[in-house]
């Protein structure tokens, strides 16, 4: 396990790979963006929504997926705005919000003015899922992921919405899988780092049927492509960077973890919509040795915010929190016993990276400042 040389990336993320100089595939997009001429890209983007308005479709021009987050809200924002389009803002209804993430949501379709629409998912069906990606895979969170890009996108053909605008292309952005160049379409989401090459199909046995799974099938492309139904990634058209659009909305109504930053986390105001999420991240520290702090230390690096040897101090403060916080909450919307959780957990350990000392679990690779 080796880091790379500007961030702290490390290169057990999956697809990440260290070039000559030992920078990651996050960095180098970092230079590719660099590169980019963003006011053609700007056009590009008028372009798109010149065409949409000569339609004059009778509804909506587009539909934003909303959490009231930051990166939601700022899209919104962006879209209703400064282009002047009909939004429909869909929220994929989270099962435990927190407090901040109901007002933030709240808060964002009052200062925004938007039509909304909230899709809650079975909760029998959505908590079998999700205990099924969580014991055999140990990310639960896919389950999300996936009623997300699906119950958005068949909204759009339901409602005939032409465009649906997503945020950033994660594995451009934050290196990863699938590529290391920006492209607009944001089509094939459902098989983005996300999602990967699984479909609700995997996860389906006797106990759940076929007739309860509308909302995370993701609809076939030609269907969409004949529907003109039309999926972008804004971040492809703007220069994209989370703390920039925190900053913007904060003013707006938004507001952070009011009992500060989760237990792992460098910042207050990152995915705090909802209670299931942290554990699933988590489970990236005992698959791959890193998770909150190391991504949220490193997109600061990639925006020229803070320093590696800032971040290395950071990383090794925080890295080793557990997010027991809501752990009672997670066991108890699984329907799981605290020694199954342990005994997924021991489970998912990469013992490639972790090894026993003295009764302890220890990191075999410490992040360290270059010398």
């Amino acid at each position: 396990m080796k880091y790379c040389s500007n961030c702290v990336m490390p290169d057990s993320k999956p697809g990440i790979v260290l070039d000559e100089r030992g920078y990651c595939n996050a960095c180098r997009s970092k230079e590719v963006k660099e590169k980019i001429d963003w006011d053609e890209r700007y056009k590009e983007l008028e372009g798109i929504v010149e065409d949409i308005k000569k339609a004059e479709h009778p509804f909506y021009d587009c539909i934003v997926a909303v959490s009231g987050g930051k990166d939601s809200w700022f899209q919104a924002m962006m879209l209703a705005e400064r282009f002047g389009l009909k939004v429909l803002c869909v929220t994929l209804a989270a099962h435990l919000p927190t407090t901040e993430g109901i007002s933030n949501l709240n808060n964002m379709i009052k200062d925004l003015n938007v039509d909304h629409m909230k899709i809650t998912i079975k909760p029998s069906v959505f908590r079998k899922i999700r205990q099924k990606c969580f014991l055999r895979q140990g990310e639960p969170n896919w389950a999300e992921h996936c009623a997300m890009f699906s119950s958005v996108v068949n909204t759009a053909l339901i409602y005939d919405v032409p465009l649906v605008v997503w945020g950033e292309d994660i594995a451009f952005e934050f290196g990863g899988l699938q590529r290391s160049d920006s492209k607009p379409s944001a089509l094939a989401i459902n098989k983005s780092d996300l999602i990967k090459e699984k479909t609700i199909h995997d996860w389906l046995d006797d106990d759940i049927s076929d007739r309860d799974i509308f909302f995370y099938k993701y609809p076939d492309y030609q269907k969409l492509q004949d529907a003109g139904v039309k999926s972008v990634y804004l971040g492809h058209f703007v220069h994209w960077y989370g703390r920039k659009n925190y900053e913007i909305v904060k003013e707006r109504g938004f507001v952070g973890r009011q009992a500060g930053p989760l237990p792992g986390n460098f910042l207050d105001y990152d995915n705090i919509d909802e209670k299931l999420c942290e554990i699933n991240i988590w489970f990236k520290y005992l698959k791959f040795g890193f998770w909150r702090a190391t991504d949220q230390c490193c997109y600061d690096i990639w925006n020229n915010r803070m320093t590696r040897d800032e971040a290395v101090d950071i990383v090794n403060r925080l890295q080793d929190e557990f997010p027991g916080n809501d752990l009672s909450d997670f066991l108890n919307f699984h329907d799981i016993s605290k020694e199954e959780f342990w005994d997924t957990v021991e489970k998912f350990r990469n013992k490639d990276i972790w090894e026993m000392k003295e009764g302890q679990w220890v990191h075999k690779y410490p992040l360290l400042k270059q010398s």
